[in-house]
Formats: structure tokens, C-alpha cells, sequence
């Protein structure tokens, strides 16, 4: 005998799984709907989005670009975030509830919306190959993933390139940057990350043109400008290296 439409098992199921675990909206903690995944539907609508993704020139891709070397020719670096991040708004807690919670599925709920947005537009349509900031072996023991590692492989997935997560490598464990200013941090990681020669040579040799760094929040741009660097450094200048973040704390 067929269940009728309210018992049916698709739409039964969780709702019933609501009353046992009740879900919640990761920024203002209302409980959701069956119809809603990790945000209701009011905040989604009030969800502050950048739209840098279609900008080749917006705040954060200029406060990037004003970090490199004024000295030598430089293929002007994209930059996207999701949305605009602002300690203690709420929607501070979608970065939060994955680097700290542990929510990789809210992660990945957040990281496909952005990838909707670099897939759209033509400034990335050209990237070959992702890479995400990497954690000190130390704190990945410790949390268990790399927050941008989870970010980065779904963007690799839905934009149809490759995930290189070993491309870059942290040498030594830097403090959190969290209270620290703008100059703090990039003193603090400084000479942090190194590049695998092997693997850039791989990805330039595959003809790969414009690489993708990624990474939870841009700040400063500290962390995403020293990693720049250490590809430029095993990379000419024929390589674009964009950068991409869930928020943008500009």
C-alpha cells in the first residue's frame, strides 16, 4: 500500500530527524524548516554578498594587488569573496562554525554558493588549478582538516579543475592572527608557507595559466599575499594567481 504524501518517507524522515536533533540557522539560530539547509530564509535573503566575483577591480582584489612588487610586471590578481564578514554581525558565524565548530557540510553548503559565483564569471573561467591555504601539521592534527582544504575542493569540483592541496606547505606554526594588527600579521607570517617546485612545474607544464588561492576569511590579505609569493617565487610571470575566501573582513 503507497503512503500518502504527508507519511512519505523523503519528506517524513527529516522532519522527524528536526525533532530529535533540532537544526538550526548557522547565523541567527532559528530553527529551519525542512525546506532550509544551514541558513533560514530571511538571512539568506539579508545574506551581504559582495559580488566581487564579476569585479575585475573591487576593495578586496586592490588591497591584494597593492601588496605585490610595484618592481616587476604582475598579471593583475581577481578576488572574490561570498559575502561581507563583521565580527559578532551573526553572519560571522559561517566561517566560524567550520574552522571552529567542525561543520564541514555547512562549509561546503557556503563554498558551493561561492563557487555559483566564480563559475558565472568570465574573470575566472580560465582558472586551472586551486589551492587552498595550508594549516601547520601541527594544528591539522589538532582540528582534524584544513577549513580552506574544504572550501578549495569544492570549488575544484564545481568549476571542473583540479585541487592541488600539497602545492603549498606551511614550515613553521604561526599564531593565530586573529588579534593582531595589520602589520603584526604579515610580520607574523612572514617566510611561512613554501611552494613544491615539483608541483608548480607540474601544473605549469599541464598549461595551467591562472591558479586560485583560497582560503576562509581575507583580512589584511597577509596570509593569501604570502602564499602568492612563494608560488611567484618557482612561477614567471605568465602564471595569474587569483584569490577567493567565504568572507571578506575588509
Amino acid at each position: 500500500m503507497r503512503l500518502p504524501p504527508e507519511l512519505d518517507l523523503k519528506t517524513s524522515l527529516p522532519a522527524l530527524l528536526d525533532l530529535v536533533l533540532p537544526r538550526v540557522c548557522v547565523v541567527c539560530g532559528r530553527a529551519l524548516m525542512p525546506c532550509e539547509k544551514h541558513i533560514c530564509l530571511l538571512c539568506a535573503e539579508d545574506l551581504p554578498r559582495t559580488r566581487f566575483a564579476g569585479l575585475s577591480h573591487n576593495p578586496m582584489a586592490e588591497k591584494f594587488n597593492a601588496g605585490m612588487s610595484p618592481d616587476v610586471y604582475e598579471p593583475y590578481a581577481y578576488a572574490a569573496a561570498l559575502f561581507h564578514y563583521s565580527a559578532g554581525s551573526g553572519y560571522d558565524n559561517i566561517t566560524k562554525a567550520l574552522k571552529y565548530g567542525g561543520n564541514l557540510a555547512e562549509g561546503r553548503f557556503f563554498a558551493s554558493m561561492l563557487a555559483s559565483e566564480l563559475v558565472a564569471s568570465e574573470l575566472f573561467s580560465d582558472v586551472g588549478a586551486v589551492v587552498p591555504v595550508p594549516l601547520h601539521w601541527m594544528r591539522r592534527w589538532k582540528r582534524g582538516y584544513n577549513q580552506a582544504g574544504v572550501i578549495a575542493r569544492v570549488l575544484a569540483r564545481e568549476m571542473g579543475v583540479r585541487c592541488e592541496p600539497g602545492l603549498l606547505k606551511r614550515r613553521r606554526r604561526t599564531a593565530s592572527q586573529t588579534s593582531l594588527d595589520a602589520a603584526g600579521r604579515q610580520e607574523n607570517v612572514r617566510g611561512a608557507f613554501v611552494a613544491d617546485s615539483k608541483g608548480v612545474n607540474s601544473l605549469l607544464a599541464s598549461g595551467v595559466q591562472h591558479l586560485l588561492l583560497v582560503d576562509d576569511v581575507f583580512t589584511t590579505g597577509a596570509t593569501l599575499l604570502e602564499c602568492y609569493r612563494a608560488v611567484r617565487t618557482l612561477a614567471g610571470p605568465g602564471l595569474r594567481i587569483s584569490v577567493a575566501t567565504l568572507g571578506y573582513a575588509g
